[in-house]
């Protein structure tokens, strides 16, 4: 019976990590997916944008180091359906 409860909690645990993991795209993003976002003009990166799409083609998903009204932010590029989710953090 502990046995079958162990195991169990071992599958959903695992389903959980699986579901969290972020995706590569399903067509890959093109350099006017970034432009629209317009980071290179909210935020001072020092990222090249082709190693930023290369990240997001590979991985779905790419934090960044940066800069936000003289502030150090973390900017989160997430890759979706719809395009590319912004979001910054501070440092």
């Amino acid at each position: 019976m502990k046995l079958m409860r162990h195991v169990t909690l071992g599958l959903v645990v695992a389903a959980l990590l699986v579901a969290g993991c972020s995706l590569p795209p399903e067509t890959p993003l093109s350099r006017q997916d970034l432009a629209r976002t317009n980071i290179y003009r909210t935020y001072k990166i020092e990222e090249s944008p082709e190693a930023v799409l290369n990240a997001l083609n590979r991985q779905g998903e790419v934090v960044l180091e940066g800069h936000y009204r003289q502030r150090p932010v973390y900017i989160k590029l997430l890759a979706t359906s719809e395009g590319i989710e912004v979001t910054h953090y501070n440092r």
